[in-house]
């Protein structure tokens, strides 16, 4: 089945994508490969996530979603929801394109987010079509009183064009309420230089354009998709991911907002993830008082090595999510990201070390503690070390043929993560700086096909995937040129979460 070439109506185009997801998920499902506990679509194709809100009790999740083949094509959104952010329940489809609007084979119902309007859930997106080679992108508006249907706003599009100071790379809204007035940021250019446009409005139809909210001043790339803006303490953060940045996915600017000029200030700019793997953020504000961050584990800017999205595309399915995190201002003004606590509910079999040296060619790790399905916490001494480099080996074959890296240079005071040896697949060796200098802590979450690493104090993320064998699960701990004094250790099996 394929996406209808005519208007179609928005039920129809539903029922449609939804026969198709049925038809497959079941055999999609038995796949090795298949993440235990990162969320991913039943089948076919995922990318960014959408509409992230805490509604009524629940956390919603919607994502760029197409039913109808393991590769990117006319968007759709799907949707699921939670209790917990861990365990999530598939819902049907929530948008298909079907208007004048939206109905396109290289468009369809791009990014957007939602927000609860007085108890009806609003969705704001971006409709996408090409007509006579030309890129036409709307915002649009769908509402729905329980959660799970909704209905396409008559009046669309809400907002029909871009303003002077835009470009026809005119996408991705990001609202929120700010007093008694709806605020809109849209990701934009203006010769060839990223920007965030600002509209706002009493109704969430009626919009009117502000101005420019942000820009780059040249170093930030061409284009700002996924713009996500929110309050944190007494400062405000300005979240993208920039196109033509290179290895840079996904930045913050930490700043101030002045509602009566429109303008955002920033002074602080930091990477969300520095890792190969980690595009189009986008945050919510939870019961708890708690700005939470998902992301899509993958992006647009290809690598010199980079061969597609991966392998599980031949076994009809393609793309997930990140595990979920906290974002929070430190004490020296810049963002950390930290886990949500929630994912603890996965620990199983738990191993421990404490107060022991990690020696040079001495194996310390028994063999059970391997497995697809890690959460480790380390801390290592560095104060007085001599030692060159110490590291985990990851997702390993027996032989240690197949292998990843994860390794710290004590004198470059370079973090290190290496999959040239992953899968035959992967490549790409990702450095960071960190400024450890008693101590070396890190926190590895493992999951089948990603790997999330977090390391000063949660201030730095890398994320990458990889695809090893199902069997490639041993696990090593290792020094080079001296001992190393381990602090603390632990490692706990995860359970799925489906």
């Amino acid at each position: 089945m394929e996406l209808p070439k005519t208007k179609i109506s928005h039920r129809d185009a539903l029922l449609n994508a939804e026969s198709s997801i049925a038809k497959i998920k079941d055999s999609v499902n038995k796949d090795l490969l298949r993440l235990k506990y990162h969320f991913m679509a039943p089948a076919y194709w995922i990318n960014d996530p959408n509409g992230l809100i805490f509604y009524k009790g629940e956390y919603h999740l919607f994502y760029q979603h197409y039913p109808y083949a393991p590769q990117w094509g006319s968007m759709h959104w799907g949707h699921a929801k939670s209790k917990d952010l861990v365990h999530w329940e598939h819902l049907p489809i929530a948008l298909a394109p079907s208007e004048s609007y939206d109905l396109d084979e290289k468009g369809g119902c791009y990014s957007g987010s939602a927000v609860d309007d007085n108890g009806v859930m609003s969705l704001l997106y971006t409709g996408t079509i090409i007509r006579d080679g030309k890129v036409i992108q709307t915002q649009n508006l769908a509402t729905s009183k329980d959660g799970i249907t909704f209905e396409k706003y008559e009046g669309n599009p809400v907002i029909s064009s871009p303003p002077e100071d835009g470009s026809s790379n005119f996408r991705d809204p990001k609202v929120w309420k700010h007093e008694d007035t709806w605020y809109m940021i849209i990701g934009s250019s203006k010769d060839e230089k990223g920007n965030a446009l600002l509209y706002k409005s009493p109704d969430l139809r009626q919009w009117d354009y502000v101005g420019v909210l942000a820009e780059s001043d040249g170093t930030m790339g061409t284009m700002w998709e996924c713009p996500d803006f929110f309050p944190l303490g007494d400062r405000y953060v300005l979240m993208f991911s920039p196109m033509g940045m290179g290895d840079r996915k996904a930045i913050y600017l930490i700043g101030d907002m002045d509602y009566e000029t429109g303008k955002f200030e920033w002074d602080v700019i930091g990477d969300v993830d520095t890792g190969f793997e980690y595009y189009a953020p986008q945050s919510f504000l939870d019961g708890k008082g708690r700005r939470v961050i998902i992301a899509w584990l993958n992006a647009w800017d290809w690598m010199p090595w980079f061969k597609n999205f991966g392998p599980t595309s031949k076994n009809n399915w393609c793309g997930a999510m990140s595990t979920p995190r906290t974002v929070e201002l430190d004490v020296d003004g810049r963002l950390k990201f930290p886990p949500v606590e929630e994912l603890k509910v996965l620990r199983r079999e738990h191993y421990h070390h404490a107060n022991t040296k990690v020696v040079p060619g001495v194996p310390l790790l028994p063999e059970y503690v391997g497995s697809d399905c890690l959460e480790i916490k380390v801390e290592l001494q560095l104060a007085g070390c001599q030692a060159e480099e110490v590291g985990f080996v990851l997702r390993a074959s027996k032989d240690r043929e197949q292998q990843t890296l994860l390794s710290y240079n004590l004198q470059s005071k370079e973090l290190r993560f290496d999959r040239s040896k992953s899968d035959g697949w992967s490549g790409g060796i990702q450095t960071v700086r960190l400024e450890a200098s008693e101590t070396l802590q890190l926190h590895i979450f493992i999951d089948t096909c990603v790997i999330e690493v977090y390391a000063d104090n949660y201030r730095v993320a890398l994320t990458n995937n990889i695809y090893p064998d199902p069997s490639s699960v041993h696990l090593d701990l290792y020094a080079v040129g001296d001992i190393v004094n381990l602090n603390t250790l632990d490692i706990w099996k995860l359970r799925s979460a489906w």
